[in-house]
Order: C-alpha cells, then structure tokens, then sequence
C-alpha cells in the first residue's frame, strides 16, 4: 500500500470514528429500554419511542440539513454535527421526564443528521470508483464497530449505573470523535450547492427509489428485533444487564465482520449476490428465534449470524446507488442514510403492532423475517431493472437511460 492509500484509508478511519459515536447513541438504548421505562414511569414499548424519534428525525432532517449548509466547509460541518449530536445526548441524560428526553432525541438526531451524510459524501469523493466499496465499508464500519463496543459498553454501564451514565458515555464518546476530526481531517472542498428538490431528484430515478425502498423496508424488518432484544433474550441472558452487554458484543463482533467482509465480496462479486445471501440467511435466523433464544448458546450463534448478514447488505446496497448513476451518488447514499433511519424509526412501531395484536415476544421474529423477505424481493425487481437497462444500452437502445453503462451492479 502506497502513501497516498495509507493517507486515504487514515481519513477514511478519522471519520468512523465519528461514525462510531453516532452508531452508538443509534444503538445503546434498545439495550436500556427498561431502565429507561421504569425511570421515566412508561412501558417498554412507550420507552421505544426515543428510538422511533431519534430515527425519524435524522431521516427527516438529513436531506433538509445537507441542502441548508451545503455551502459549509465539510469538516467544520462535521465538528457542528458531533457538537449538536453531544448536547443533544447530554440533554437526555439529564431529562427530567420522557416527553423532555424525546426533545433532546431529536437534538441529537439534528447532530447526525449533520455529520452522517456529509461523511459519506467525503468518502465518496475521496476514493475512486475502485476503491468505492472498500472505502465505504471502512465508513460504516464505524456504525458495526460501535455495536461491537459502544452499545454493549454503554449497556454495561447502565447496569453499573443506570441509563443516564450511558446518555454521558455516548456523548463522551461524541467529543473525542469530534477532538479526532478536528486534528486528523484535512480541509475538504465543499461540493457545489445543491437545492432540496434536485437533493431529492433521485428518487424520480425508479431504480434508485427501488434500491432506498429495499434498504427501507429490509432495514425495518432487521431492526424489529433488535427494538426489543432485551425482552426477547431474556430467557436465555436471565434479564442480567451484564449478560446481554455480552450478546451484543457478540452482535456487533459479527457485524464488523460482516461489514468490513461485504466491502471486498462486493468489489468482487458485486452486490446482487452479497445482498441476497446475507439477507436469506438472516431471514432463517429470524424464523427460528423462537427455539434458538431461550438458550444462552444458541442465542449467541443467532445473535452473531444476524449481525453479521444485517450490517453484510448495507454496503452492497450503498454500492449499487452509488453504481447506478454517478453523476448524483452523492445524493443517493444520502438518501439511503435516510430511508436506513425511516426503517429503523418504523421497527418499534411495526413491533408494537405485532405485540398489541396477539403475536408472542418469542414469536416477533417471524413476522420481522417476512418484511425482510419483502425488501429482498424490492431489490431483485431493482436489480432486474437495471440490468435491462443494460441489455437496451448494450442493443444501442437509444431509449436507454444515459447513465446505465455506468452502473456497477453484476
């Protein structure tokens, strides 16, 4: 590896870690849901709630915020995102009642709004198309990182303390990100303005909108689960704090495996392949939840194969927007980020449903197999899309979209 690779990889490694604090405040509290209900004097499915506010304002507030300060140096908007993103945590923590940790949420969901987009972004116009899946699996290796070691961490700490001192941690973490970037990260050039509404042109694109609405309703079926793992692992981790600290290590273990893996089989075998296997295999893992969570073994083989499939289909599906037309990739990653979030914020809302509906705790995972199944089905009618718009351009189909030669799907 030459010395400008080794220069790009140690920027791309300055912002996963930035990514990493965001991942952990994403991440930590479905593992202290009943501490913070009972602190907060709610059920566990009302606590939830702060993982529906937190996502859906990110979702919201992302394509917003990246139009607003699109002409904001890149690295100074990445520091104001981690600076908004610690207040918005230390907010949480010191809320007095759940209405005024619901406020802060969305502070800190306006933080990484603001940092989440613009990092990728930066990645993206740093590394060639050569590079791109790799450089992006080292960008959101920070998010499965950070469920290798900041939520486990910050659920631990819940057990030593309570919910609050993992809220001090996450933002704890938020400044030593924000202290990395500030001394690592060069200045990078502002990409040129672009309004909300060509922001959100990508979507008129069916193949993108096709691509986002996998990672949609694929990433609200994956994260159901997870919503309630506390709950859902009891039997096997016997409700101890400590011991789900341990199965989420597990998870997150798995996940950095399965991120930072998806990145090469994605250069080498491209994304349809890497996206329908790792999300059959989680859809086996969900269907079977109910015989492999009452015991500690099994649940740390099932926990472990989830993470790893879940976090191995991001970055195919970031690959192939980016893929299918360069010219906005941009705009489309950032896009993703946000339907990623609109998933997740869906995930407690879509499980509650199922609970208050007569479906069993030990039973969730099966209706969370069958949503995944559903956006695996959105991304094949996607990927069969594109490749006729491959086989119309290769015919000299002047119909063809312009772009399609581009796209890297296989």
């Amino acid at each position: 590896m030459g010395k400008t690779d080794k220069g790009l990889t140690l920027r791309f490694i300055t912002l996963a870690i930035g990514m990493f604090a965001i991942g952990t405040d994403s991440f930590v509290v479905a593992g202290i849901l009943p501490s913070v209900a009972k602190d907060l004097d709610v059920d566990v499915p009302t606590s939830a709630e702060l993982i529906t506010a937190y996502a859906l304002s990110y979702a919201i507030l992302s394509p917003v915020v990246a139009a607003v300060a699109a002409r904001v140096p890149r690295r100074l908007l990445l520091i104001i995102g981690l600076v908004v993103f610690i207040v918005g945590n230390i907010g949480t923590g010191l809320a007095p009642g759940f209405e005024a940790a619901l406020g802060f949420r969305v502070v800190a969901a306006l933080g990484g709004a603001m940092f989440t987009p613009t990092a990728a972004g930066v990645v993206v116009a740093l590394a060639g198309p050569e590079r791109r899946g790799t450089a992006l699996s080292i960008l959101f290796g920070g998010l499965s990182a950070a469920t290798a070691l900041g939520s486990p961490i910050g659920t631990a700490i819940s057990g030593f303390t309570d919910w609050r001192g993992t809220m001090v941690f996450v933002a704890a973490v938020g400044l030593l990100a924000a202290v990395a970037i500030s001394v690592a990260l060069p200045s990078v050039p502002s990409p040129p303005a672009v309004t909300l509404k060509q922001r959100l042109s990508p979507v008129t694109d069916p193949r993108i909108a096709l691509a986002l609405l996998l990672v949609l309703v694929a990433y609200s079926g994956l994260f159901i689960l997870y919503t309630y793992v506390s709950q859902i692992f009891a039997p096997a981790t016997d409700g101890s704090g400590r011991a789900l600290a341990w199965l989420l290590f597990a998870w997150g273990i798995a996940a950095v495996v399965g991120n930072m893996t998806a990145g090469r089989l994605t250069d080498k075998l491209g994304n349809r392949v890497v996206i329908n296997t790792a999300g059959v295999i989680a859809v086996v893992v969900f269907a079977t939840t109910p015989w492999t969570s009452p015991h500690l073994a099994t649940a740390v083989v099932a926990v472990m194969l989830w993470g790893a499939c879940g976090w191995a289909m991001l970055v195919p599906i970031q690959h192939r927007l980016a893929g299918v037309n360069p010219e906005v990739a941009q705009m489309s990653i950032s896009l993703s980020s946000s339907a990623n979030y609109v998933g997740v914020s869906l995930a407690p809302v879509i499980g509650r449903f199922f609970l208050d509906h007569g479906v069993d705790m030990r039973y969730l995972g099966m209706p969370s197999a069958a949503i995944v199944v559903a956006g695996l089905l959105i991304g094949e009618a996607g990927y069969l899309l594109i490749k006729r718009g491959m086989r119309r351009a290769q015919a000299g189909d002047g119909d063809a979209p312009a772009d399609v030669r581009a796209v890297t799907a296989r």
